[in-house]
């Protein structure tokens, strides 16, 4: 069952709408700072320099450019813990005439290389050394990009190395005081290495080797002793940063969710990861570089952690404490009342409207409507389309639904019986609005030659209502076919703006039809199998996630489950349309739902999608795509609509 989170201080400003998680489980929070020895473990440790392999490797080659030079010697020095493993060292028919300039720097000439084997022959040897090792190189960037056009010159995997590279490191520790440049030869004699570099690339590897060593030592002194330390030490990280980093001491292994805590006990950052430790770890590296993290590390003064057992319940967590606290260094997820939809107002003749709170506004029409819609659709289940997470996003949608049906959209409400001298809008002298407000004897020829006569409104607010509920390829044909004759007129820009507002009505549209079947359903339990064996099992209350468990392999899986679902928070049914949480953790629950290998255990209603709806318009296809389906006598349309792909929301 997912446990509570604590009472933890929302920051200034937060809200006190966020919904709190239920019941309780402890945050892990490091005892630094409280009096208290921590013990670390090895895995917290790091990896010591002494206990890498590293494979210090130097390349001598007839160019600059691996695009149209090749390697003719290939050199290589296996180490650890200052002990030399093996070496490695082959010359390498380049296939080519080694250059005269090239053959004076290096002294391999053409007849030199021209029995040696080719690097086809050459380079599996040098990957089988190297494997799993740590790749050192002396200007890494040249070296390894030669390696790596051979590889995939030979259609091979590149094993994907852990990179170091020494003249970066000798950037940061070298002074111009004490050398003038960071060549090889510069950094040997700097540090009295064994061994002169002369352009040969055995000679080179030993003599690079010397120098890493060197570097490792000055590097000691400020913390830098471990692999993962080496790897941020390459970008300097700022001193007060990397003081903190004993922030993550303590913290648990394995998924969860973090909170970086300021001095007054706000909470100013929420995230989650897998590793735990490993992600807040990576914050006081050179691996973070944005300047809004900076500044909230500076300002943090602990981090606390709280264990989940599955990565959905991780993810869960985070967006309701985001909702909940409303952290000022988190971006995303913090503001669900800014969420809008698109649905119908309840009057005679009703028109199309965003709001913010469709529950409040579905309350404030049932007195108008009474226990059914004025057409005859029950109040409590109008289609709606979102939600979206701009305004400007659904007036979008809602512009392609008004392409598509001659909706009313003029503001106000409108009398049940037309004036007798009411006069037509301009729309609907275009043909675009069925005029409900005007006589029948006064609509616009536009609007009698579309066949709309003003008693039949009801119908259009029918096909309306169906293609927000289902259908959604009134909506896909009419603006495929708009956008095909503006492309045909060569009017891109009119064109990419119907692309936009096609993309914004399939992207909310088929985000509410997947939100519909979940928002309904009172009970949900399925189980998806683990990766190390048993299940992870979750139970779904209308959308929100009510529990979570794990069955490890020698379980039960049913007991499990019904400890589950007897253990699981009691939700509410929610006003239509939205769920009984936040949007977004609906949608995690319908991704978990769509990974492989999940079974349903238990279901209290049906979960479909209309076959016609606009999910299939979606999934693995492109706008583009859409209309070429849509309009394919106007193939040139296609052309147009590829700038921004496909369908969001």
């Amino acid at each position: 069952m997912l446990p509570s989170i604590p009472e933890l201080r929302p920051a200034p400003g937060a809200r006190d709408t966020g919904r709190r998680l239920f019941p309780s489980a402890p945050v892990v929070e490091p005892a630094f700072g409280t009096g208290q020895p921590v013990q670390l473990g090895l895995d917290e440790l790091g990896t010591p320099l002494r206990e890498v392999t590293f494979v210090v490797v130097d390349l001598e080659t007839t160019g600059g450019s691996p695009k149209d030079s090749g390697i003719t010697e290939i050199g290589a020095v296996k180490v650890r813990g200052g002990e030399v493993l093996g070496e490695f060292q082959t010359l390498v028919n380049p296939g080519t005439p080694v250059p005269a300039f090239i053959a004076r720097l290096t002294g391999i000439s053409t007849a030199m290389v021209a029995s040696a084997p080719r690097i086809e022959a050459v380079l599996p040897s040098f990957l089988e050394f190297a494997r799993g090792a740590v790749l050192v190189a002396h200007n890494a960037p040249f070296d390894i990009s030669f390696l790596r056009a051979a590889t995939a010159a030979m259609d091979l995997v590149w094993p994907g190395n852990q990179v170091l590279d020494t003249v970066t490191l000798a950037r940061r520790v070298v002074t111009r005081d004490e050398a003038p440049n960071h060549k090889l030869s510069t950094l040997a004699a700097l540090f009295r290495a064994t061994i002169t570099p002369d352009h040969r690339a055995l000679s080179d590897a030993r003599a690079t080797v010397d120098v890493m060593h060197a570097l490792f030592e000055r590097l000691a002194p400020s913390g830098v002793t471990t692999l993962e330390d080496l790897a941020g030490a390459t970008d300097p990280v700022p001193p007060d940063i990397r003081r903190r980093k004993h922030l993550a001491d303590g913290l648990p292994d394995g998924p969860g969710v973090y909170l970086f805590v300021g001095p007054g006990e706000e909470i100013l950052y929420v995230g989650t990861s897998m590793h735990v430790r490993r992600r807040v770890r990576s914050y006081f590296t050179a691996s973070e570089k944005r300047r809004r993290m900076l500044e909230m590390i500076r300002l943090a003064t602990s981090v606390r952690a709280i264990p989940c057992a599955t990565d959905l319940e991780a993810r869960v967590r985070e967006l309701r404490m985001i909702t909940e606290h409303a952290p000022r260094y988190n971006q995303r997820s913090k503001h669900p009342e800014r969420m809008h939809w698109i649905r119908l107002t309840a009057e005679a003749h009703p028109r199309l409207t965003i709001v913010r709170d469709p529950a409040a506004a579905a309350a404030a029409s049932a007195p108008a409507r009474g226990a059914h819609g004025s057409l005859g659709e029950p109040a409590e289940t109008e289609p709606h389309i979102g939600p979206f997470a701009s305004r400007s996003r659904a007036v979008a949608a809602l512009e392609a639904l008004q392409a598509a049906h001659p909706v009313r959209q003029c503001g106000g409400r409108l009398p049940v019986t037309p004036a007798a001298r009411a006069t037509a809008c301009a729309l609907a002298e275009m043909g675009r609005c069925s005029a409900p407000c005007v006589p029948p004897e006064r609509r616009p020829r536009a609007a009698l030659d579309a066949d709309l006569l003003p008693e039949t409104y009801p119908e259009v607010i029918d096909a309306l209502r169906a293609t927000m509920a289902g259908d959604a390829s009134p909506v896909v044909d009419a603006l495929a076919h708009r956008i095909a004759a503006l492309v045909r007129d060569e009017r891109f820009e009119d064109a990419a703006g119907d692309r936009d507002r096609l993309e914004a009505y399939l992207g909310g549209a088929a985000r509410a039809q997947r939100l519909a079947p979940l928002t309904t359903c009172s009970q949900l339990v399925a189980a998806r199998p683990r990766e190390a064996g048993g299940w992870e099992i979750v139970v779904v209350r209308y959308g929100r996630l009510a529990a979570t468990a794990v069955c490890e392999r020698t379980g039960d899986p049913l007991a499990t489950v019904a400890s589950a679902v007897a253990s699981a928070e009691h939700v509410e049914p929610p006003l239509w349309p939205a769920p009984a949480c936040h949007p977004e953790e609906s949608d995690l629950v319908i991704a978990w739902l769509g990974s492989p290998g999940v079974r349903l255990v238990e279901v209290s209603d049906p979960l479909t999608c209309p076959v016609r709806g606009a999910e299939r318009h979606v999934v693995n296809t492109s706008t583009a795509q859409v209309v070429a389906q849509s309009a394919p006598s106007d193939h040139h349309a296609q052309p147009a609509l590829s700038a921004q792909g496909d369908a969001s929301y």
